[in-house]
C-alpha cells in the first residue's frame, strides 16, 4: 500500500501476471527486504522514522479489527502465501492438518475470553505511571527482565492492540481445551491421497461438507511449541501465563521446542549466488536475514539439491529413464536436507553445506539411504519376499554354532542394535532431540555396511549361515528404512 502504492486489485494483477520462477512468495520475499528501509526512510542504518512507526501500528489494528480493506488486503496476501509454503512443503513430504489462523483469535473472541480470566485470577495488571503506562502487563518476579525482554511482559499495549504474547497464551488455552471456545473450520487443500488440510475460519458451518470428515482439534494435554531459541523468553511468559490460569496443569503442560538458527557455509552462499564480504568468507557461517535480504529461499535449496544429486544419479545410473532419474535424485536431495537438519542437536548452530549434506560417506542422509538400497538389492538378487518360508532352519543347535567367536559376535551386535529402534525412538521423544533418532540410524546403517562387507550372504555355501545372514539382512533393512521413513526420509530403487 505505501511502497508499491498497490490495492488489492492491484495486487490480483500482479499475482495473476507472475511465473512459475517468480511465484508470489518470491515477489513478497523482495518486497519484504525494501519494508526496512521504509521505516528507516532509505538509509539502512537509520533512525526509525517515528510517523511511519505510527501508521505501522494503525495498519495492525485495522488487521485485528477485521471487515475493512486493509484487513481484506492482508488476508489475501498472508493466504497466497501460505498457499505457496504448502507446495514448497509438500516437496519435502511435509502436511499440515490444521492452519490456525492469528486473527480468528481475536475474532472468535479467544483472547477476549482469555482477557478476562487473566483479569479474575489476577494473572495481570494494568500499569497506570512509567514507560508501560497504558498497558497490561503479566510480572513475574522470577523474571525482571531486562530492556530487551521488559516488552515480552506487556500484554495489551496503550494503544489497545493486543501482543504476540497475549495472543500465543489465549491459543494455549484452547490447545488444552481449557478456553471453553472453538474455532470454525473449512478445507484449505485436499491431497491425492485423501488428506485434508483445514483452516480455521469466522464462519460458521463452512466445512460441514458429508464428503470431507473434519478431525477433532484442540484439547490436547501437553503442547509442544516449535519455535526458535531467541523466543525463549516470551515463551517461558506464555508458559507461566497458562499455568497461573488453569494451575492444575501446570508449567510441564507448555514445551518450548527450541531450536538454534540455520545459516549457511560460506561455500553454500556462493553456490546460491549471494554475494558475501571478505569478511564473511572467513566466517565459519553466514546468517541469513530477511529483512537485508540475505538469505535463500527454500524452494532454490531444494531444487538446487536436486539438480546436485541429480547430476550424481545420471553418472551412476545412466541407464535409468530421465523420470527415474529424476525421482531419485528428488529422493536423495530430500534425504540429505532433513537428514542434515535433524543430525545437530537442538542447540547447534547449523551452518548448511551443500557438499557436506549430500555426500555418500559419513554421516549423511544418502550414506544412510545407500544401505538401505544396498540391502534391498540383495532380496532382488535372492528374490526371497520377505514373508516366504525359504531357507528356514528348524535345528536350534545349528544356529547357535553361527553366533560363536568373532565373527558370531559382529551379526549378533547388529541384530541387537536393529531392535533397538523402540529405544532410540522413545529417547529422541522423552529428550525432545530428534538427533538422537538420526544418529542411531546412522549408526545401524553403519553397523550393516561392514556385515555386508565382511559376509558373503548371497554366495554363503553354509546353509544354515547363510539363512542367518538372510534373516539378520533382512530384520535390519526394515528396521533401517522404518527409522529413516519416521526422520522423513524415502529409500530410493537405486543409488
Amino acid at each position: 500500500m505505501h511502497i508499491e502504492k498497490m490495492d488489492l486489485d492491484a495486487i490480483k494483477r500482479v499475482d495473476r501476471s507472475l511465473t512459475a520462477d517468480r511465484p508470489f512468495d518470491y515477489y513478497c520475499w523482495d518486497l519484504y527486504t525494501r519494508v526496512g528501509l521504509f521505516y528507516r526512510d532509505g538509509k539502512a542504518d537509520g533512525e526509525q522514522n517515528p510517523e511511519k512507526l505510527k501508521l505501522r501500528a494503525e495498519i495492525i489494528h485495522a488487521i485485528e479489527s477485521g471487515n475493512n480493506t486493509i484487513a481484506e488486503l492482508a488476508d489475501y496476501v498472508a493466504t497466497r502465501n501460505v498457499e505457496q509454503i504448502l507446495y514448497t512443503m509438500e516437496r519435502l513430504g511435509i502436511r499440515y492438518d490444521l492452519l490456525a489462523r492469528e486473527s480468528e483469535i481475536l475474532h472468535l473472541h479467544f483472547w477476549e475470553r482469555a482477557f478476562q480470566l487473566m483479569k479474575d485470577r489476577g494473572v495481570i495488571h494494568f500499569v497506570s505511571e512509567g514507560r508501560n503506562r497504558g498497558c497490561w502487563v503479566m510480572p513475574f518476579e522470577s523474571h525482571t527482565g531486562t530492556d530487551e525482554h521488559e516488552s515480552d511482559k506487556i500484554i495489551v499495549r496503550s494503544n489497545g492492540t493486543v501482543t504476540y504474547t497475549g495472543k500465543d497464551i489465549a491459543y494455549q488455552l484452547w490447545k488444552l481445551g481449557q478456553l471453553g471456545l472453538d474455532f470454525n473450520y473449512k478445507p484449505f487443500r485436499s491431497y491425492p491421497d485423501g488428506h485434508a488440510t483445514w483452516v480455521t475460519t469466522t464462519e460458521p458451518n463452512a466445512g460441514t461438507q458429508p464428503e470431507v470428515p473434519r478431525p477433532n482439534f484442540g484439547g490436547g494435554a501437553i503442547v509442544y511449541n516449535v519455535i526458535d531459541s531467541r523466543q525463549s523468553y516470551p515463551q517461558e511468559i506464555v508458559k507461566k501465563g497458562v499455568a497461573a490460569i488453569v494451575p492444575e496443569f501446570g508449567e510441564g503442560a507448555s514445551v518450548h521446542l527450541s531450536y538454534e538458527m540455520v545459516a549457511l557455509s560460506p561455500s553454500a552462499c556462493e553456490e546460491l549466488g549471494l554475494e558475501l564480504s571478505d569478511e564473511d568468507r572467513k566466517r565459519p557461517y553466514v546468517e541469513m536475514s530477511g529483512r537485508k535480504g540475505l538469505g535463500v529461499k527454500a524452494d532454490d535449496l531444494i531444487s538446487r539439491l536436486e539438480a546436485d544429486a541429480l547430476s550424481e544419479v545420471k553418472t551412476r545410473h545412466p541407464d535409468l529413464s530421465e523420470p527415474e532419474q529424476r525421482d531419485t535424485a528428488h529422493s536423495i536431495a530430500v534425504g540429505a536436507l532433513r537428514y542434515f537438519l535433524l543430525k545437530f542437536t537442538r542447540n547447534s548452530v547449523i551452518a548448511f553445506d551443500f557438499k557436506e549434506a549430500l555426500s555418500f560417506e559419513g554421516e549423511t542422509g544418502p550414506y544412510c539411504q545407500y544401505a538401505a538400497v544396498r540391502a534391498n538389492s540383495i532380496f532382488r538378487k535372492l528374490e526371497v519376499s520377505t514373508g516366504s518360508d525359504s531357507g528356514r532352519v528348524n535345528s536350534n543347535e545349528a544356529v547357535a554354532t553361527i553366533f560363536e567367536g568373532e565373527s558370531g559376535n559382529e551379526i549378533w551386535s547388529l541384530l541387537m542394535l536393529a531392535a533397538r529402534l523402540d529405544d532410540a525412538n522413545a529417547q529422541a521423544a522423552a529428550s525432545a532431540e530428534p538427533a538422537v533418532l538420526a544418529k542411531y540410524t546412522f549408526n545401524l546403517a553403519k553397523g550393516f555396511n561392514l556385515f555386508y562387507h565382511r559376509h558373503r550372504i548371497i554366495a554363503e555355501e553354509n546353509e544354515v549361515k547363510r539363512t542367518v545372514l538372510i534373516a539378520v539382512a533382512d530384520y535390519t533393512r526394515r528396521q533401517l528404512t522404518t527409522a529413516l521413513a519416521t526422520l522423513g526420509i524415502s529409500v530410493p530403487e537405486r543409488m
